[in-house]
């Protein structure tokens, strides 16, 4: 199987399952509720996430068992997925009666979910040094362990606080994971190329249904799954081999997120109110306050990222 035909496979479920999903979440009143904080002014269904996770799982794991050999790390990205997509409905349950989910649960599965690929094998090892006697660089177990999730557990947080207006995180994890792609065509990372393409294409099917206006939404269940996926992608792929200046090209292949998500957790944190609690402060809630229509905002979002992406992409080939 090539990285397209891995693509073109998870786009197709990921865009047949969204409308028997969306009818089910109607069905069982499955939904988000408006409040002051979100945009949307109808209730939205919230079962998105599924069509996104079946979207990836059976299109990578037909793609990685084409390839001859699973690693041992896919398994770990499908265990963390599983978690953190069963505490994300649970999460978006709350949702649907207007309340809150606890974030204490949230952070424990996270965690759970960035050991196990950790566990697996899927951690930041180190890096080469490119100049004076090249040499790699080797993390003490702890200090790797500790980076990955770090790196995980923040993609993940980042990428759930993007999830604003429609079709803006679906866009930008399509755009990021297309960039992962890239990358691991390069390092010639066929495991890694395959399952950024899978992602690529089940986000691309959901954002069909996703797009302004939304008939459907991602949920915490999506969103908190799309930055667990990106995040392991990288750590087991871009990261692998890095030097010293070519560890950026994670950092600025989902470089929207992670800017707008540090600047809005500083910001949160200077003002002595908690960092998790959600808020209008995002970069795409600040342009809409500048009088930007949903489908502006978003447009600019994409450009935004597809700047940092060619950014990463460049890095990429110098690095050759």
């Amino acid at each position: 199987m090539t990285d397209l035909t891995v693509a073109l496979a998870a786009f197709s479920v990921s865009w047949l399952l969204v409308p028997p999903l969306r009818r089910l979440a109607l069905r069982w009143r499955f939904v988000d509720l408006p409040n002051a904080r979100k945009v949307h002014k109808q209730p939205l269904p919230l079962l998105g996430g599924a069509a996104i996770l079946a979207g990836f799982v059976a299109a990578s794991l037909a793609g990685s068992i084409h390839l001859g050999h699973v690693p041992r790390v896919y398994w770990g990205m499908l265990a963390g997925s599983a978690l953190l997509f069963t505490i994300g409905l649970v999460d978006d349950y709350y949702k649907t009666r207007g309340r809150d989910f606890p974030a204490s649960p949230r952070f424990v599965a996270q965690l759970i979910a960035a050991a196990v690929v950790a566990g697996c094998g899927g951690t930041v090892r180190g890096f080469s040094m490119p100049f004076g006697h090249p040499h790699f660089v080797q993390f003490p177990a702890f200090v790797s362990i500790l980076v990955t999730l770090v790196w995980i557990v923040g993609v993940i947080n980042v990428f759930n606080f993007l999830d604003g207006l429609d079709g803006l995180a679906a866009g930008i994890a399509s755009i990021s994971a297309g960039t992962l792609l890239f990358i691991a065509i390069i390092k010639g990372d066929a495991a890694s190329a395959l399952w950024a393409a899978a992602l690529t294409g089940a986000a691309l099917g959901f954002l069909r249904h996703n797009f302004y206006p939304a008939r459907i939404i991602m949920g915490d269940a999506g969103s908190t799954l799309l930055g667990f996926l990106l995040a392991s992608i990288a750590v087991i792929g871009a990261f692998k081999s890095a030097t010293v200046i070519s560890i950026f090209v994670p950092v600025l292949a989902l470089g929207v997120p992670i800017l707008d998500g540090l600047r809005v957790v500083i910001r949160r944190a200077l003002e002595g109110r908690p960092v998790y609690k959600p808020d209008k402060s995002h970069g795409h809630h600040r342009l809409l306050s500048y009088g930007f229509s949903q489908v502006q905002a978003v447009t600019f979002m994409y450009l935004l990222s597809a700047c940092f992406s060619l950014a990463s992409m460049i890095l990429v080939l110098l690095q050759r």
